[in-house]
């Protein structure tokens, strides 16, 4: 089997925050902390899966959340289209991460049962778990379901030869990772099953989340998948740009072939 490329492509950051932000029950609460923002990228031969479609710049006005460039100038280094992307792995609906989907209008939509059923179920009458949705969002994925555009997962499955994804929950109900199979061996995308290298390596949860226990089940779930804890790359830890060399762009991180450092403990 030919394994893929993949490649983390950040579009934004938001240097304004603290660890209080990013863990519960942090000593450090107060301290600095970034998040980085990522799309990622599958590639194998004339092959493209594209993972998470990010949030243009409409959102960031609205959320006050400032982009650094648009999802589709983020894949232009690429030769990617989003018009021309025909699979996209949606992880979760949070407008970070699904607030794209507009840009890739001939994509299949690959995501959880139970993320839909979340994001338009009673829930959502709940101001603090409404908030990292954005009803549009939401709506272009119903919308897309409509027009036979959507395949649903329940649990584990296989996406493509080499691509499979896995039900996680814990920080929004059909959180899922994406497991997939490189030169280094099964690299796992996290994505918010652990925002940092931190949540998973010290099992300190983030604190937007619904189900606790899920959450932390999820970091044993993630290690399970991964050939090693190095090949597992959360979905918003700067720190993956420290360790994995740069790809085809500065804002392009090229993960296949597997770190350059050690993870810091």
């Amino acid at each position: 089997m030919t394994h893929w490329e993949v490649h983390a492509v950040k579009y934004a950051d938001r240097n304004a925050r603290t660890r209080a932000d990013s863990f519960l029950f942090d000593d450090n609460h107060d301290a600095p902390h970034a998040m980085d923002y990522y799309i990622w990228v599958l590639r194998r031969g004339p092959e493209v899966i594209v993972v998470d479609t990010g949030y243009d710049k409409a959102e960031a006005t609205t959320r006050n959340r400032p982009i650094r460039m648009e999802p589709a100038e983020a894949l232009a280094p690429f030769g990617i289209k989003p018009e021309d992307v025909t699979t996209v792995i949606v992880t979760h609906l949070h407008y970070d991460h699904a607030g794209g989907l507009h840009l890739f209008p001939n994509a299949k939509l690959h995501m959880q049962a139970a993320e839909m059923a979340y994001a338009t179920g009673p829930c959502m009458c709940h101001d603090t778990l409404r908030m990292p949705f954005t009803s549009d969002h939401v709506c272009e994925a119903v919308k897309r379901l409509y027009s036979g555009q959507v395949v649903f997962h329940d649990g584990d499955a296989q996406v493509a030869d080499g691509v499979t994804v896995h039900c996680i929950g814990g920080h929004s109900r059909g959180l899922q990772c994406v497991r997939v199979l490189t030169d280094a061996g099964w690299l796992v995308l996290a994505s918010d099953a652990a925002h940092y290298y931190e949540n998973f390596m010290a099992q300190k949860p983030f604190p937007i989340v619904v189900d606790l226990q899920n959450m932390l089940d999820g970091f044993a779930t993630l290690k399970r998948l991964a050939s090693s804890p190095e090949l597992i790359v959360p979905g918003h830890d700067p720190l993956v740009r420290q360790l994995f060399p740069v790809g085809i762009a500065p804002h392009i991180t090229r993960l296949d072939q597997g770190p350059m450092k050690e993870i810091p403990h």
